[in-house]
């Protein structure tokens, strides 16, 4: 008979951690004598982090005293004390190879339902004292799982452990892990998983989505070359004081690959243009027209902007990787609602570009804030297109000019967009400073527009993803405190950052951390791929391996270190 071994608790705390702070639950302590199970936890527990651990589906989890054994073994470790694992409950029995989702135990007054396995996390990692743990725990087959609280009640150690139910769809715990975490996942399985009730609603939503590309058509979406290529100089064109359109082409006539509208390009500005910065700029005209076009904007005091913009001459070679991004146009039929500010317009008028030539008829509107008129480049181009589209509603506010034909005075602001009555059932796409893009999502949402039809775009680096962390003050990037380092050059494209990879770092990860480069991540051993990001140019090398392999043309910055000189888009 299963029985229980103890019962452990523990409230957050902040705990240091590769210089900074992880506000975690992870620690928990046996409890002497009975403790009270309630819907939500244990009295006298908490998690730190109640996006991936805790609530309803996460309230109490599981490890096993078999577990702990191998993994004393593994380790040649005999310090392996009761909640070192983050385990409420230390069972001796309840293996993850034959507990199935949906099972039902009593244990004492309360009455438990396995919903999913651990989430693989770090601090599993930062507990035992192994970094390495969280890729393991799946490697191994022993994750652990959570219970949801049917019925309250008191337990405690010694309490034995009666199976109720037998869950539905006889999937163990150590086979969902391993069709979340694993390749070669059998499509049949997930169907069968997401037949299940009692899986948790995370897990549901993540299966649907792997089912959903295993049966779809495979992806060709991938960019059209790998690295950077040589691209020649066509035309450059002043479009206003500030803003400067650069038509590319290839240097043998040939066309260039249709891009998707609303992409970018990332450039590597040469050499002698006082440094080798890379910088991302997005398409501004239609993208199967066998060039490309961007206009950038003059920044004062940058470098890549600076010489885009006064220095570049036609028939100059310029280093560019492949279109890539995911603001682009989604096919419909309703209404489309194009808002920027500023140099924002660029994607926004490819995604004209696009509409017009394909004649659409959809209900589009575009909403532009700018300055004055002077500050307002490729506004004939822009009005021209709407032109040609039977349903599209034009409306510019200038925050420094008088009103005229399609314009308002003043600032785009929330109340002003709400004014416009923008239709409630249509998708947006943002792009603008940040401050203008929050301000913007909150105004469609404000508007009735469901937020995950709203899209923006975001040329800096990506909001980072750094679970438990406790704020900290933000910080430019900057090269790695120290002597610099003597491996190859690790470019951090869109947080404008090159630095050399330093001697003793263990990733690009690390050098990340190490930088202040806003970075994704939760695992940090190759398991949950929150940290997959794209690799521009160069190649990698994994230590460890990660237990599935990125998509092509990507890396997995936590256990990656470069091969060479590499170039990612973060």
């Amino acid at each position: 008979m299963p029985s229980l071994l103890s019962v452990n608790v523990g409230l957050p705390k902040d705990v240091a951690w590769q210089g900074r702070t992880v506000h975690t639950g992870v620690w928990k302590y046996p409890v002497h004598g009975p403790a009270m199970v309630r819907r939500l936890n244990i009295d006298g527990d908490g998690q730190g982090d109640t996006q991936g651990h805790g609530g309803e589906m996460r309230a109490v989890l599981v490890y096993q005293i078999d577990s702990y054994r191998h993994w004393q073994g593994h380790f040649g470790r005999d310090d392996l004390s009761y909640g070192r694992f983050g385990e409420n409950l230390t069972v001796d029995g309840l293996p993850d190879d034959e507990v199935c989702i949906g099972d039902r135990y009593r244990i004492g007054e309360a009455e438990f339902e396995v919903t999913q396995p651990r989430v693989t996390c770090y601090r599993v990692g930062m507990r035992f004292g192994a970094p390495e743990l969280p890729a393991l725990l799946v490697s191994h087959r022993r994750p652990g799982f959570y219970m949801r609280v049917l019925r309250e009640g008191h337990i405690e150690a010694g309490d034995e452990i009666v199976r109720t139910r037998t869950g539905p769809g006889a999937l163990t715990v150590a086979d969902t892990d391993a069709l979340l975490y694993l390749p070669g996942r059998d499509p049949a399985m997930l169907r069968r998983a997401l037949n299940i009730p009692a899986l948790s609603p995370g897990w549901q939503g993540s299966f649907r989505e792997l089912l959903d590309a295993a049966e779809g058509t495979p992806s060709t979406d991938g960019p059209a070359w790998n690295g950077f290529r040589a691209l020649r100089v066509t035309e450059v064109v002043r479009e206003s004081t500030t803003v400067t359109s650069i038509r590319l082409a290839a240097p043998d006539g040939t066309r260039l690959p249709p891009a998707r509208a609303g992409q970018y390009l990332t450039l590597r500005i040469p050499e002698g243009a006082q440094s080798a910065a890379v910088r991302s700029y997005s398409l501004s005209s239609a993208t199967d027209a066998g060039t490309y076009r961007i206009s950038v904007k003059h920044e004062p005091h940058g470098t890549a902007s600076g010489y885009l913009t006064t220095r570049l001459r036609p028939d100059t070679i310029l280093q560019v990787a492949a279109p890539r991004g995911e603001f682009t146009l989604t096919e419909g039929t309703g209404p489309l609602l194009l808002v920027s500010a500023g140099i924002g317009l660029t994607p926004v008028l490819s995604m004209l570009h696009e509409l017009a030539a394909r004649g659409s008829d959809r209900d589009i509107w575009w909403i532009h804030g700018a300055r004055s008129p002077q500050e307002h480049p490729l506004a004939a181009e822009a009005h021209a297109l709407l032109a040609e589209l039977p349903h599209a509603h034009e409306h510019v506010f200038f925050s420094a000019a008088t009103e005229g034909e399609h314009t308002h005075v003043g600032r785009l602001t929330e109340n002003r967009l709400i004014a416009l009555s923008v239709p409630a059932d249509a998708t947006a796409y943002v792009c603008g400073p940040a401050s203008f893009m929050a301000d913007m999502r909150h105004a469609l949402t404000t508007a009735g527009i469901d937020p995950a039809r709203i899209h923006t775009e975001l040329f800096g680096a990506l909001p980072a993803i750094n679970p438990g962390l406790t704020e900290q003050p933000a910080r430019p990037p900057h090269p790695p405190s120290g002597p610099p380092g003597t491996g190859p050059l690790v470019t951090f494209a869109r947080s404008g950052l090159s630095v050399p990879f330093p001697d003793d770092t263990r990733s690009v990860l690390e050098l990340a951390d190490a930088c202040d480069v806003p970075a994704r991540w939760s695992c940090r051993t190759g398991v949950c791929h929150t940290c997959t990001t794209p690799l521009l140019s160069g190649e990698v090398t994994y230590a460890p391996d990660p237990l599935e392999p990125p998509p092509e043309g990507a890396v997995l910055i936590c256990c990656a270190r470069p091969g060479g000189d590499i170039v990612l888009d973060m």
